[in-house]
């Protein structure tokens, strides 16, 4: 119940951070920001109206990459991993605070979702031992009924050969990685060459930046920290595809959150208007769905199948 609701839940949270980004700048909710700021306690933040809406949006975009990766963590807890069950409770923390914006109930549901998954019996079902009412354990596959004759011994197929859906995961990881690094740091080379392009877009879209207390340096130096970011994520991504080709599970698990919170971010920002990243947004809904497939699941297991 715990791991479904964690699933459920984060789907509704990212649906309502869609929502919400859709009408952050409709005349609705400026009114109701402004409203806020002009009463205590909102007054005695000593923010503007530009500044809260900024605030509003960065909430809203941490509550979507934690709802992501704890929605596909809340998949691998049904899988009895001990690792997810931390990490998503590890993650129900900044998603309970950063949700306040999108409401909080539904992310509340998904903190207490994760808690419940260290009380009995979650705790004793992770740990490996017997229930407190422990049920009538299902016969073994292949194992013959009491009472029954001799049987044919199941003979078993080792699992040793890598499926096409892991090949095809990797080099969708690589190419797009590669690619994004490319853009990156062409990037940063345009914008050291003419930083003016860029500071005159952002002064043309916010005139009060600089009254807020935002200097071109800042601006330039967080400029040159988010692609530094970008870029550090796309190298990890890529030598977790190398660790996935190699058939290390745990990489795999990572790489599908990772995946999955670039699709998200991909998938709000093609929303609003950067209609490039539809590729990337393609690329990492396949990278996820063939990562998760059965055969790719046993392949990482080990085991036999008969």
């Amino acid at each position: 119940m715990a791991g479904w609701l964690i699933m459920v839940g984060s789907a509704f949270a990212l649906g309502l951070v869609v929502q919400r980004l859709s009408g952050l700048h409709t005349l609705e909710n400026l009114e109701s920001v402004q409203s806020f700021l002009a009463t205590p306690p909102g007054s005695d933040l000593g923010v503007s109206t530009d500044s809260a809406i900024t605030a509003i949006r960065t909430l809203l975009m941490v509550t979507a990459g934690c709802a992501t990766a704890a929605g596909i963590l809340g998949y691998q807890v049904l899988r009895r991993s001990r690792s997810a069950r931390t990490a998503v409770t590890v993650l129900a923390v900044p998603l309970f605070l950063a949700g306040m914006a999108t409401g909080g109930f539904v992310t509340s549901i998904v903190a207490a979702s994760a808690a419940i998954l260290w009380l009995q019996p979650a705790r004793a079902w992770f740990d490996g031992r017997p229930l407190p009412e422990p049920r009538a354990a299902a016969p073994v596959s292949g194992a013959a009924p009491a009472g029954a004759g001799p049987t044919t011994p199941v003979t078993a197929a080792p699992v040793g050969t890598r499926p096409a859906t892991v090949l095809r995961a990797c080099l969708l990881t690589w190419i797009f990685t590669g690619l994004v690094i490319i853009g990156l740091v062409a990037s940063a080379v345009a914008l050291a060459v003419s930083p003016d392009l860029m500071l005159d877009e952002v002064h043309r879209e916010n005139p009060d930046i600089a009254a807020q207390g935002v200097s071109d340096v800042m601006l330039l130096v967080a400029t040159y920290l988010m692609i530094a970011g970008l870029v550090v994520w796309s190298l990890a991504a890529a030598g977790l595809a190398v660790l996935v080709f190699r058939r290390v599970d745990w990489a795999r698990i990572v790489l599908i959150v990772s995946a999955a919170v670039c699709a998200v971010f991909c998938l709000i920002g093609a929303a609003l208007g950067a209609f490039v990243l539809a590729f990337p947004l393609l690329a990492s809904i396949f990278t996820v769905a063939m990562l998760v497939r059965p055969d790719t699941r046993v392949w990482f297991s080990g085991r036999d199948t008969p």
